[in-house]
């Protein structure tokens, strides 16, 4: 059985029935970064007969690397609709994805289809200055060939993520997808896993289950509770029991885990009820809260006078509070400000102090002071960029970013994933957010779903929104392409700042935009996986030769 193989970057989708392009631009990291490559196979056979591979790598950085399976995906939304040109294809179908770590370095292929291994270098601050041979051996029923390429280590570390990035973290979903109890000692475990996870790939503020977040659920609906504070009600006085708030932020903390966002304190939408709040009354534990209340009402005001004070006063004895934002409702939109604006001064002088962070794009909201600080979907932000911008320039994108914009869909280039590192860097981002980390539910959680299925939450959201890992067996959690390009944007934003400590911003700019016609912007920027591959190399050079 021949083998054909390629070696191509990490911004190519390998998909079996297209050869792939061969990746001309040579391979370089710095120390404490990340850099990776696909090597794609191409076994001989008959349609629909399979071959057993064995994958073997030789090379000096084999501590440091990596290899996993890139696995084919379903998708019924892969782009979403309507959308722009710059895309792969909105047809359904199966796309790459998720990568499955390998066992034994052994897998099976289908015969007569591309197929593509997905390899990482992930260096740290004592990976010595080099340049190191990578050979991949690849055995099939007797056949075998032998791919090289070469990485070269540059010695200079890539300084820590300044950025905040949440990518909001769904506990509940862990506990329904893997059938466990809420708070078990099991769900506790697969959590960590999880969050230890997205820390490896930038995640370094998390939403956090105060009560159950009021987020992506029917009117009327309810997701599975996860509340971390317990609290009574007896003669009209409330107590907080905080003892599960302190081991999830002790857990967070011990993962990396640096900033934490509390869960809204109102719907999503507009703020017009309050969340699933469950209280032990008399003994017996029910929801006190929910659609069903007001959220303006006497009631709900009485709880969070008597809440927010005893939750702030936790949150500084953690050692956190100056580490902590608080969220009113999300994406509330012109109908509801009135709304949002009076739930929002409800809570203001128990907050004080603290930062409230909301996604809300309209500029009229910030520039009346409704919300100094909005969360700015990446379409909306011209106004925001032209005029007076917050002194903390959040940005976020989710299902409806489809136009001109990054974004990270499977129907879409790996390259328009990449991009947001660059444009990031060049308007001064302090914060980024993305909802969907790990929600393995349907559409406003109508139902539980299995991510390996079902990847557009029953058709809604385009496949590549609504979750970035994948859970595994026995709690271990999948990474994903997706999760792979962002984090390497991550990357490019760091590399340019430590540039930008030994030559400027105006120079790291003239890099950035050297043969560009025209200036990057959030909407408009180069498309093609050349021009990203190609800035990052002369980054690299540009800092070695800086050291």
């Amino acid at each position: 059985m021949p083998i054909q193989y390629q070696i191509v970057s990490s911004l190519e989708k390998v998909f079996p029935d297209r050869e792939p392009d061969f990746c001309e631009v040579p391979f370089t990291v710095l120390q404490n970064d990340v850099v990776s490559f696909q090597l794609a196979l191409r076994i001989e056979g008959e349609a629909g007969a399979s071959c057993k591979v064995r994958i073997a790598v030789d090379s000096p950085l084999a501590d440091w690397l990596s290899v996993r399976r890139v696995e084919l995906m379903p998708s019924s939304l892969p782009a979403g609709n309507p959308h722009d040109d710059n895309i792969i294809s909105d047809e359904p179908g199966l796309y790459p994805d998720l990568l499955r770590p390998l066992t034994d370095r052994t897998d099976t292929l289908p015969c007569g289809a591309w197929t593509a291994f997905w390899v990482t270098v992930r260096t740290d601050e004592k990976t010595a200055a080099g340049v190191y041979p990578i050979t991949i051996r690849v055995d099939a029923d007797g056949e075998a060939a032998a791919a090289e390429t070469e990485v070269e280590v540059i010695g200079a570390v890539l300084p820590r993520q300044r950025l905040l990035v949440t990518e909001w973290f769904h506990g509940d979903c862990v506990a329904d997808y893997y059938h466990i109890p809420v708070f078990s000692e099991t769900h506790w475990e697969y959590m960590r896993r999880q969050i230890a996870f997205g820390v490896r790939y930038g995640l370094n503020m998390i939403l956090t289950p105060i009560f159950t977040p009021p987020l992506d659920t029917e009117v009327g609906g309810e997701r599975t509770t996860i509340q971390l504070v317990d609290i009574g009600f007896q003669d009209g006085v409330y107590s907080f029991d905080f003892a599960k708030l302190g081991r999830w932020v002790k857990m967070c903390l011990d993962c990396g885990i640096l900033y934490f966002e509390m869960a809204h304190l109102y719907t999503q939408h507009g703020a017009a009820h309050c969340p699933k709040i469950m209280v032990t009354e008399n003994g017996i534990l029910k929801k006190r809260f929910g659609w069903e209340n007001d959220a303006l009402g006497e009631e709900y005001r009485a709880f969070l006078r008597a809440f927010l004070p005893a939750l702030t006063a936790e949150l500084r004895r953690l050692g956190i509070h100056e580490r902590t934002y608080f969220h009113i409702s999300d994406e509330p939109n012109e109908a509801c400000l009135p709304q949002y604006q009076a739930a929002r001064e409800q809570v203001a002088e128990l907050l004080r102090g603290f930062p409230i962070v909301d996604a809300m794009s309209d500029y009229r909201y910030f520039a009346e002071g409704i919300c100094e600080t909005p969360v700015v979907a990446t379409d909306a932000l011209e106004p925001f960029l032209s005029g007076r911008r917050p002194s903390d320039l959040w940005v976020y994108y989710c299902c409806a970013q489809r136009f001109r914009v990054s974004n990270r869909f499977f129907g879409m280039p790996s390259a328009r994933n990449r991009i947001i590192g660059l444009q990031m860097y060049k308007y001064g981002v302090k914060g980024f957010l993305q909802w969907g980390f790990n929600f393995y539910n349907s559409y406003a959680s109508k139902r539980h779903v299995d991510p390996f299925q079902v990847t557009d939450a029953d058709g809604i959201f385009p496949s590549g929104d609504s979750f970035l890992v994948y859970p595994g067996p026995d709690g271990e959690p999948f990474g994903s392409i997706r999760m792979e390009v962002f984090y390497e944007a991550l990357c490019d934003l760091r590399a340019l700042l430590l540039l930008e400590q030994r030559s400027g911003k105006e120079h790291v700019m003239e890099l950035m935009e050297a043969g560009l016609e025209e200036p990057i912007t959030f909407t408009d920027y180069p498309t093609d996986a050349g021009y990203l591959l190609t800035v990052r190399s002369r980054l690299n050079r540009e800092i070695a030769g800086r050291c």
